[in-house]
């Protein structure tokens, strides 16, 4: 199965902090197939004096989504994030991992939505994403990347 994440980060080394998430994913969920150039981008949702580095990753695995959520939560803390983002609440970060796309899996319980609901809506996770696979149609918009980017305000 063809996985997608967004990463991102806004602390410390950033370009260091996105490598060793690579690595980790890499090590923990499956061959890394394609990786995005690395992106500085604006805080989202946020106030923070810190500009982010953001990529998309494309992944092979055989893994389950809420495998996968718990092996990417488990790769935040060991880099050093130690909240998760609530309730639309924002902050700082060493490293964000979100799964963007499980092959065409339509998923939504209490833990994880897939496709991820807001991905649409940022361009932090649509330009890496546009990158690495620009004809991949989302499961639920039934549009490509290219198109979604291209539809985002400036």
């Amino acid at each position: 199965m063809t996985v997608y994440f967004s990463l991102g980060t806004n602390l410390g080394d950033k370009e260091q902090n996105l490598r060793m998430a690579v690595q980790h994913i890499e090590e923990r969920i499956g061959k890394v197939i394609s990786l995005s150039a690395f992106y500085v981008t604006a805080p989202w949702g946020f106030d923070s004096d810190n500009s982010f580095l953001n990529a998309a990753v494309a992944v092979e695995t055989d893994l389950e989504p809420l495998a996968l959520l718990d092996i990417t939560q488990d790769i935040e803390k060991q880099l050093g994030r130690t909240l998760k983002s609530a309730g639309g609440v924002y902050q700082d970060r060493m490293i964000d991992i979100d799964l963007l796309l499980y092959g065409d899996l339509i998923y939504k319980d209490e833990r994880l939505t897939l496709p991820h609901p807001l991905m649409q809506e940022r361009s932090f996770v649509m330009n890496p994403l546009a990158e690495i696979a620009p004809d991949l149609v989302h499961p639920v918009l039934d549009i490509t990347m290219v198109q979604i980017l291209a539809n985002l305000p400036e």
